[in-house]
């Protein structure tokens, strides 16, 4: 599929098979009112909690997806994909559940608590010293040499339609719902909101968030096309890494993305403290965007009802133990 092919109404179609094939292996996650965040905004501020779905994040919303749209042809030959580690944690849980064989292939770099989970799952995995992009190229080129289905974290309208079950949950939740705040790396998880929101007509402002070191997707909505960033460091490791060329998430993004917010990297650490201590719950510097980048914004959204999807939990306890202890 071209990304030009790639509609708001195509993604609804992905998001409207996906929530019937999926129901049985993920969890509806809860939307719980922020009192602490409501109060500092001056918004109704609701957290989309896929921190606590199945593997710690949203992403096995589309792993599901993908794998059950598969052929038995292409089960049976088993599948190769790329990661900076939660799409991978949810991609092997899938597989084992499944009974489908699978490689991963993940940079050095990654979070070490991921690659642990990995390991503690038995993963077939490959940790490639490369950044993120260069990984999605190599795994890609292995699929291919050896005959299996090559399984994008991001760009694959069944990937895209997965994550985008979220939409069908949060028009079912939330009584309003002006604004919505998603993370962006790949684009996958704000393609498949933002696609199915428009196509219904939901009349949510949908807001893509970025960290102010890796903030690809944001500088190509600004120019009009894809292009590449340096990488720079960011606790929001989920989110970096360069963007395929020719994504169909680009065009989604264009065309049902409102506004982009960049968050810095003190804004994550505070926007971490801020929901471990007063919700308790354990989110990872990609989660923390949608937080930081409201904090950042709130005077735009004042009065309105504002969800934040708070896409994963997944954070290395020493990288925890030094933003706790800094508060």
């Amino acid at each position: 599929m071209t990304a030009s092919a790639f509609t708001a109404d195509g993604v609804a179609r992905e998001v409207r098979a996906a929530d019937a094939r999926i129901r049985p292996h993920i969890r509806e996650t809860p939307l719980e009112y922020s009192p602490i965040l409501s109060r500092d905004t001056g918004c109704d501020v609701f957290l989309k909690l896929e921190n606590t779905q199945v593997t710690g994040s949203f992403k096995a919303r589309g792993a599901f997806n993908k794998l059950l749209s598969l052929t038995e042809s292409e089960r049976a030959r088993g599948v190769v994909t790329a990661s900076t580690g939660n799409h991978a944690l949810a991609t092997v849980h899938a597989l084992a559940v499944l009974g489908i064989a699978g490689e991963i292939f993940l940079p050095r770099s990654a979070s070490p608590v991921k690659i642990a989970g990995l390991e503690l799952r038995g993963a077939g995995l490959h940790l490639v010293d490369a950044d993120p992009g260069m990984v999605e190229i190599i795994a890609r080129r292995h699929a291919e040499d050896s005959g299996r289905v090559y399984i994008s974290p991001y760009n694959d309208p069944q990937i895209i339609g997965g994550q985008g079950t979220i939409a069908i949950e949060l028009l079912r939740q939330a009584v309003r719902m002006d604004a919505v705040f998603v993370p962006v790396g790949g684009g996958g998880l704000i393609a498949g909101i933002a696609g199915y929101l428009a196509a219904n007509n939901a009349g949510a402002h949908v807001v893509g968030c970025q960290p102010e070191t890796s903030p690809i997707m944001a500088r190509s909505m600004e120019a009009g096309r894809l292009i590449e960033l340096p990488n720079a460091d960011t606790l929001s490791d989920a989110t970096a890494g360069l963007v395929e060329p020719g994504a169909i998430t680009f065009p989604i993004c264009q065309s049902c993305v409102a506004e982009w917010v960049l968050a810095s990297e003190d804004e994550l650490r505070a926007a971490i403290r801020l929901v471990v201590a007063h919700h308790s719950v354990l989110i990872e510097g990609a989660a923390a965007l949608p937080v930081a980048a409201l904090l950042r914004s709130a005077a735009r959204y004042r009065g309105q009802s504002v969800v934040l999807v708070l896409s994963g939990s997944h954070i290395a306890t020493g990288a925890l133990a030094g933003i706790l202890s800094a508060s």
